[in-house]
């Protein structure tokens, strides 16, 4: 694992970070924090949901073969890109042998190919792959970010770990609001999560959750726009279900409704 404040590209985070031990601690810790960099800091070293803290740390510990001599990050995986956005995109959890390896969201697993390969293709990534937090990605007018900030056990976080994990999504939304105009939300779990997500940080939402759906896209009053994607999961990518046509398509709405193209 590595440690806070050790120079690591993304962390944030320093040897006098507070670390949350409790939901009602990232609650606090959350709406406390007074710039995204500190949410970004404060989530990278939380520590509430024991099942998570294990799983991450033993997969940490443990690298997979094809990995080995790699130190994992194993820490929770914070937002990452541009601090003022104008295409947010919401995945679900990192990968145990992806982010809580390299320490960046889709980073370093298939997912990821198919991700950054769509965002490329969209003007919205300086490249098509990204492999580590060491090479020279770069996200433009995007920011990607998590629901559930901690490697999951089949990748499949509990209800219980989804909200205690939320605070830390609020928050940093009510930092990007004010620039970001469209949400690419992967997912039915992303799906449900934004919307909350959104109606915590104060955007104007429907009483009731739309229904998620590959393409759908909902107009918000405030002229923003949340639209869902199939996730970029192998279940989904290797049977067809998500094609990269499907990807472009959804890429292409995003950057309509935040202005960047006609």
């Amino acid at each position: 694992m590595i440690e806070p404040g050790t120079g690591f590209p993304t962390d944030r985070a320093d040897a006098t970070t507070p670390v949350a031990r409790s939901a009602a601690e990232v609650e606090r810790l959350a709406a406390s924090a007074p710039t995204l960099d500190r949410v970004d800091a404060r989530s990278s070293v939380c520590r509430t949901c024991p099942r998570l803290v294990a799983w991450r740390e033993e997969v940490a510990a443990n690298p997979r073969a094809s990995f080995a001599g790699e130190q994992y990050w194993g820490r929770p995986i914070t937002g990452w890109g541009d601090p003022k956005p104008r295409i947010v995109v919401v995945g679900l959890a990192p990968a145990a042998h992806g982010g809580n390896r390299t320490g960046r969201i889709f980073t370093g697993d298939r997912s990821g190919d198919w991700l950054f390969a769509a965002l490329h293709r969209a003007g919205l990534a300086r490249q098509p792959t990204s492999v580590s937090a060491y090479d020279d990605q770069e996200l433009l007018h995007t920011r990607i970010t998590l629901p559930v900030r901690c490697a999951p056990p089949a990748n499949k976080p509990t209800p219980a770990e989804r909200d205690a994990c939320a605070p830390w999504l609020h928050q940093e939304l009510r930092f990007l609001l004010p620039t970001a105009k469209a949400f690419v939300v992967l997912g039915g779990f992303g799906w449900t999560s934004t919307w909350s997500a959104l109606r915590a940080a104060g955007a104007a939402v429907p009483a009731r959750t739309p229904a998620f759906g590959h393409g759908v896209q909902v107009e918000l009053d405030s002229g923003q726009a949340v639209i869902g994607c199939y996730h970029v999961s192998q279940q989904n990518t290797f049977t067809g279900r998500l094609t990269e046509a499907m990807l472009d398509d959804v890429f292409l709405a995003a950057r309509r409704a935040s202005g960047l193209v006609e």
